[in-house]
């Protein structure tokens, strides 16, 4: 298949999910309650990511892009696959760069709430 040739299905925001998810399964907690691990952060960053990834399934049914029949998108089966594959890189792309910014915010966020937490708070 030509898209995979240069690497467009690796640009997709559930093959960077499923990579985030093993990362995070080797991730250990450090059990320091004066910041948050990186466990938890990176399970946000992974539900952030499922949670982008079955929003654009739900919107491409919507849309009857997808057909529940080979090839399943409704582009491909017109013939023009390039077109697509530029499509999911394109969007792709753009959705992951979305999902990290968002997640940098919140990593900024809430390390400045636990730096400013108060000390009868924290334990």
């Amino acid at each position: 298949m030509k898209g995979t040739e240069n690497g467009l299905f690796h640009r997709s925001p559930r093959r960077r999910s499923r990579r985030r998810t093993r990362v995070r399964r080797t991730v250990k907690d450090t059990g320091n309650t004066d910041t948050i691990s990186w466990a938890t952060k990176l399970g946000w960053l992974e539900k952030l990511s499922f949670g982008g990834c079955a929003l654009l399934a739900f919107e491409h049914i919507w849309h009857g892009e997808i057909i529940f029949q080979f090839p399943f998108l409704t582009g491909v089966r017109d013939g023009n696959a390039a077109e697509v594959m530029r499509e999911i890189a394109t969007v792709g792309g753009a959705m992951t760069a979305l999902i990290l910014a968002v997640w940098i915010g919140m990593l900024i966020v809430s390390s400045a709430i636990v730096k400013h937490k108060p000390a009868a708070i924290q334990g």
